[in-house]
């Protein structure tokens, strides 16, 4: 069977497309990356026996949650996610290609929310062996588990479903699902996050009480929890570039998750070690830096993808078909299942 070849790569004309829709090893990262790779496959057998005891594991952590006992509850959860979900909608909306079906995403969506219970597993284990390292415990817990760890779940709920579908026919959809994947995984943590945090002032307070500090958690969970979109949406996108350079394939996802990580990390850090040191550091304050933050990393991946919409639209790569009809149609709406 043939390779099949992005869009751009079809009508690309010599044009140089490293980190648009082709890439070799030029950087420093990407030589590092194609390391990494090579060090994770060595393991990658005990990998997937570790994988599946996670697996078991995350399905009795998740019926755990689904505990509730005010519907309220319920309300402030589906409020917390408003703002990730609008971040996927205009990712979304961004793909020039074909515009990814529904049940894909939803189905993305349910992997990322499942595959959280992987990272609460790990992080949970792994949290006591690492912060016990005098000063710099905490910061290695966000750059060496919980970064690599929670983006890492997310991309896997990318890789076992969409990924593998004729559907996922460009690079822009990987960060298309990522998005949806950082969804699901932003929902459930939200999930956990005021359930808990209800379920603990209720033991000593009235539910009014208990109520409103969920509802103070959920306004935090509102403004943290775009992150997960975005951070996925990188990992996503070069998951996506590796679908269509398998020469590259393995280095080029590693990258991707290395870039995620080390955004996620740097967030969780600032938060946690930051507020010691600024005085008067209160949820206005938190709020301004997550505005912030976040603002500079969706403008990068704004840039990005605004860089393949303009090398699609400049190579008019829409009129390209290699097949016509299992390849890529010009830039329109799924508009239905064409497999029924």
């Amino acid at each position: 069977m043939p390779q099949k070849r992005d869009p751009i790569q079809r009508v690309a004309d010599g044009r140089d497309l490293y980190d648009v829709a082709s890439w070799e090893e030029r950087t420093t990262l990407d030589r590092l990356a194609t390391r990494v790779y090579g060090w994770l496959t060595v393991g990658g057998r005990w990998s997937v026996i570790a994988l599946a005891v996670l697996i078991l594991a995350a399905q009795f952590l998740i019926v755990g949650v689904a505990a509730f006992q005010n519907p309220l509850l319920g309300v402030y959860v589906l409020l917390s996610v408003v703002p990730a979900a609008i971040l996927v909608f205009s990712v979304w909306r961004m793909d020039v290609t074909m515009r990814e079906p529904l049940p894909m995403l939803v189905g993305t969506f349910v992997l990322g929310f499942l595959f959280a219970g992987f990272a609460s597993v790990l992080n949970t284990v792994l949290k006591n062996v690492v912060t016990v390292i005098p000063a710099v415990g905490m910061l290695l817990f966000f750059f060496v588990v919980v970064g690599p760890v929670e983006e890492t779940v997310k991309w896997l709920a990318i890789r076992l479903y969409a990924y593998r579908s004729e559907k996922f026919d460009a690079v822009i959809d990987g960060a298309v699902y990522g998005a949806a994947a950082g969804l699901g995984f932003a929902t459930i943590e939200n999930t956990i996050y005021i359930t808990q945090q209800f379920l603990t002032a209720a033991n000593s307070a009235t539910l009014q009480t208990a109520l409103g500090q969920a509802f103070q958690t959920a306004t935090l969970r509102t403004f943290a929890g775009p992150g997960h979109v975005i951070y996925s949406a990188f990992a996503g996108y070069y998951l996506g570039l590796a679908k269509f350079n398998p020469d590259n394939r393995g280095p080029i996802v590693v990258k991707g998750l290395l870039i995620a990580a080390a955004i996620h990390a740097t967030y969780n850090t600032v938060v946690t070690y930051v507020p010691q040191f600024v005085p008067n550091w209160n949820l206005l304050t938190f709020i301004g830096f997550v505005l912030v933050y976040d603002g500079v990393f969706l403008w990068i991946l704004y840039r990005k993808l605004s860089r393949y919409r303009d090398t699609y639209h400049d190579l008019g790569a829409g009129q390209a078909y290699e097949d016509p009809f299992d390849d890529l149609t010009p830039a329109i709406e799924y508009v239905g299942d064409d497999e029924s």
